[in-house]
């Protein structure tokens, strides 16, 4: 029989769990309130006393409440942030009930199983050698570390410098080489990683962010010895994808023993399962690593994160940890997720993703993908129809617009102000940024429930704040 501390507990989770996505298609998408007034609501002395398990979610969800973003409302464009599907919510209410430690086989046999049969889907959604390792991990900066960390390693191996057991004093020096608008993961993963500023070289970009071959050649040409190059699939900002083609050719005409290709791909990397844009992630596949996020274009809750190596050795040794008092994993017949993750403890953050794999299958993911790309287009054809209304760049699920003022009025304030308003007024919510040196507010499409009423929607709320009416 259930212990009544769980049962009441949980029926109070299940009922507020209900209330809250039930709510989603009409509550404001903005919280009703700030974080200070939040605090207010939570600071208060700890309990000397414990309390009853339903009086403390009852509590918990109440005050919570006015403080939550509707991130799940197809109305929601901020950040690249998903939603998550009801498959995948349910599997991860498993998850904690299960309560499991998903770093090796013989804690957790069930999950590590769900998470090696999950790695293989992925791996062939997203058309990627199935020898490939993958690791699941807290999110987009994680899968990064991971796979730079892997780089690294390879690229040092390859000089002869074993860093997990030398460390970086006095290793061969890293040249790490980006494109101008790479995603600030990058830079803090290789600070983590020891690999500072100092070794990092920028590669310009085109007008749409993609970095350019003839650009990547030239910085290639002026350095030598152990090299990383980060590319990208799905600049943070307008959505474009890097020529993988032709920087493969760049990259593979140097020496490949000492030079790593990673590829960035948190949300774009997910377009690989849509066939009518598979396109234009031709060749990612010659990438050494990959990073995305299920929490984004695949609607996971949060976390989850996923590194990708072609060489498994390399990312197991940038992971791998032993002690005499952990069990030795069967690794001809199931690998042990600690030694290719950066966590001892951790959640079975796979489940989840397996869960909503079976939920759309890969026809209904190609579905998720092309809507959401169909959705942003409308954001732009709808938003470019307008006066005063300029539509910078979109590409696959994210649109960058910019907004002129009346005369004389400065168009980077008039642009902060019409975001300013329509977050207050709460039917969506995209985000800034600043694109080609200027202001400009970013919509990004990335949840399965959007559909056009949300976009129509939306739209009409920021023409409203546009006009000022």
């Amino acid at each position: 029989m259930l212990k009544a501390e769980f049962e009441g507990s949980l029926d109070v989770a299940v009922v507020e769990s209900k209330r809250w996505l039930a709510s989603l298609d009409q509550r404001p998408v903005r919280p009703d309130t700030d974080a200070m007034t939040m605090l207010g609501a939570f600071d208060e002395e700890l309990p000397f006393k414990g309390e009853p398990p339903e009086f403390v979610v009852r509590t918990l969800a109440e005050r919570a409440g006015p403080g939550l973003m509707a991130t799940g409302s197809g109305r929601f464009h901020g950040w690249v942030v998903g939603g998550a599907l009801p498959a995948a919510v349910a599997a991860d209410w498993l998850v904690s009930a299960w309560d499991q430690n998903a770093g090796m086989t013989a804690t957790a046999p069930a999950v590590c199983a769900i998470e090696q049969v999950t790695a293989r889907w992925i791996l062939e959604l997203l058309g990627l050698a199935p020898t490939c390792s993958v690791g699941f991990v807290t999110g987009g900066q994680m899968a990064n570390t991971v796979c730079l960390a892997a780089a690294r390693h390879h690229v040092l191996d390859a000089h002869g410098w074993d860093v997990e057991a030398e460390g970086l004093v006095g290793a061969p020096p890293v040249t790490v080489v980006v494109g101008a608008e790479r995603h600030t993961t990058i830079d803090r993963g290789l600070r983590f990683l020891g690999l500072g500023s100092r070794a990092v070289r920028t590669v310009e970009v085109d007008e749409a962010g993609r970095m350019l071959p003839g650009a990547l050649d030239s910085v290639l040409t002026g350095v030598s010895g152990a090299t990383i190059v980060c590319a990208q699939a799905g600049n943070v900002n307008g959505g474009a994808v890097d020529p993988f083609g032709d920087l493969g050719d760049v990259v593979d005409g140097r020496n490949r023993d000492d030079i790593w290709l990673h590829v960035d791909g948190a949300f774009g990397l997910w377009a690989r399962a849509d066939p009518s844009r598979r396109h234009l992630l031709d060749d990612v596949d010659r990438a050494d690593s990959w990073a995305t996020d299920a929490h984004k274009w695949l609607n996971t809750p949060y976390d989850c994160g996923i590194a990708i190596c072609a060489w498994p050795e390399a990312q197991r040794r940038a992971m791998y940890v032993r002690a005499s008092y952990l069990p030795a994993g069967d690794e001809e017949a199931l690998r042990d997720p600690v030694d290719f993750n950066p966590e001892f403890s951790r959640r079975a953050r796979a489940v989840p993703v397996w869960a909503a794999l079976r939920q759309l299958g890969v026809d209904g993911l190609a579905r998720v993908v092309d809507r959401c790309c169909l959705m942003a287009e409308r954001y732009a054809e709808s938003l470019s129809a307008a006066e005063g209304v300029h539509v910078m760049h979109q590409d696959l699920n994210q649109v960058v617009v910019r907004f002129t003022g009346v005369a004389g009025q400065d168009d980077n304030q008039h642009t902060r102000e019409v975001l300013r308003k329509v977050q207050s007024q709460g039917v969506c919510f995209p985000t800034a940024t600043v694109w080609r040196g200027v202001d400009a507010m970013r919509i990004s499409v990335c949840n399965w429930r959007t559909d056009e009423d949300d976009v129509d929607r939306s739209v009409g709320s920021i023409l409203a704040a546009h006009s000022g009416s």
